[in-house]
């Protein structure tokens, strides 16, 4: 059996028309009003297939397949419906509309498992509106308590807690709805790589050993607001340069003092008064630090604190810290691995083994059931863009090898 690549491309088309940035990329935020559009148009396809939909109280999808073994752990295949700002059409959706083509699939031909499938969409894995990623996964795996919800705010000064309520969830059961391990039997996430790996090698699929963990943290420095011409350089309580020589700093500290594959990104800053023509009172802005290895985050994570003081000192600035969110690095299950690899051996798939530089909601369930990922290019290794591209081709072959695993662990003995 294949997947039906005119579904696939029909499926992402009519999604990614649903954007608040037409012709600007995709911006399609959770719990915004893109959101509850993709939403309805997904949860019509899924009723189509007869699935049983529940929706917990971060916003999680989880949709079931049964086949007279309602009594089994599920085989969990998804991913994520959410967007950067002026994002790209095919990050995190392309892992949701594969998963409904296999559904759709084993369901047309009556292919027979031992274990229901479970498509499930993960809520806030961009972190879009609150700057840390993966909130739904991270509450579906038990790793936040609700009063998290309460703490964390988007840059309005909302909280994810009455965000969730406006948009209609039960948050307040969410400490109720964590994943079981008896529930899951595998979970198996297809997603684009975006980086250019595979494009570069001409290799259409890959097979995730390891993704990486990261830390979030929030930086905030206050000086003095004054006018921009009257006031001496010698004078100046300044924020904006205190930020700029702690930004370089950890570009530095990425490349010079952790380890190989060590990256550190600023990508999001906030200035106030934000005028040409006025010195910063006050700006803050995140860090986001990513390795396959703990010892390469904790290495910057603790030159960014060390730093932080003593540019704050040096130039008389008030200054905050604050994690704002984390995850683990994680090794992938070698048992999804092996089920993987062995059917790309038996379809001819040629396939390569790699690492995740991008966080992923899949790597949230490590600690609960056997997660394996399959990566498709991005072409140039754009992503996160408007540019990001892949091709159907590929995403097709992704998709097959996602039916072809789905059914081997179906079939398989596997346990956590």
């Amino acid at each position: 059996m294949e997947s039906c690549i005119e579904r696939i491309k029909n499926d992402i088309e009519n999604i990614t028309k649903i954007t608040a940035t037409p012709n600007m990329g995709c911006t399609r935020f959770s719990y915004g009003k893109e959101d509850r559009e993709v939403r309805e148009y997904l949860t019509k396809e899924m009723k189509i297939l007869g699935l049983s939909i529940n929706v917990d109280g971060v916003g999680n999808i989880r949709a079931k397949y049964m086949d007279n073994n309602e009594d089994k752990p599920s085989i969990m295949i998804g991913s994520h419906i959410d967007t950067v700002s002026n994002g790209g059409k095919f990050d995190g959706l392309t892992g949701v509309v594969t998963a409904l083509e296999v559904v759709r699939i084993i369901k047309e031909n009556n292919i027979k498992l031992e274990n229901p499938i479970e498509l499930i969409i993960f809520a806030e894995e961009e972190g879009s509106n609150f700057g840390t990623t993966m909130v739904g996964s991270k509450f579906l795996s038990g790793a936040y308590k609700l009063e998290y919800l309460k703490r964390l705010k988007n840059d309005e000064g909302i909280t994810a807690y009455n965000i969730m309520k406006d948009f209609g969830l039960d948050v307040d059961n969410v400490e109720n709805e964590v994943l079981k391990k008896e529930e899951a039997k595998a979970m198996v996430e297809l997603h684009i790589e975006q980086g250019g790996i595979l494009h570069s090698e001409n290799i259409s699929i890959g097979i995730v050993q390891a993704i990486v963990g990261m830390k979030t943290y929030r930086v905030s420095l206050e000086g003095v607001s004054n006018h921009a011409g009257s006031t001496p350089m010698y004078l100046r309580k300044d924020p904006m340069v205190g930020a700029a020589e702690i930004i370089t700093y950890m570009e530095k500290v990425a490349k010079e003092k952790a380890l190989k594959d060590t990256v550190a990104t600023v990508g999001k800053i906030h200035c106030q008064p934000n005028g040409s023509n006025v010195i910063p009172g006050q700006v803050e802005f995140n860090v986001d630090i990513r390795d396959v290895e703990t010892e390469g985050i904790e290495i910057v994570a603790k030159e960014l604190i060390n730093k932080t003081k003593e540019i704050a000192n040096k130039r008389g600035l008030k200054y905050s810290i604050d994690l704002v969110g984390e995850s683990d690095c994680v090794k992938l299950s070698s048992k999804v691995i092996n089920a993987i690899e062995e059917t790309a051996i038996e379809n001819k798939y040629v396939y390569k083994e790699m690492n995740s530089g991008a966080v992923h909601d899949s790597a949230m369930l490590t600690g609960i059931t056997n997660v394996g990922m399959i990566f498709v290019p991005s072409i140039d290794g754009l992503s996160h863009c408007p540019q990001e591209e892949t091709k159907f081709e590929d995403i097709k072959l992704g998709c097959d090898l996602l039916l072809g695993t789905v059914i081997k662990l179906g079939n398989m003995k596997v346990r956590n």
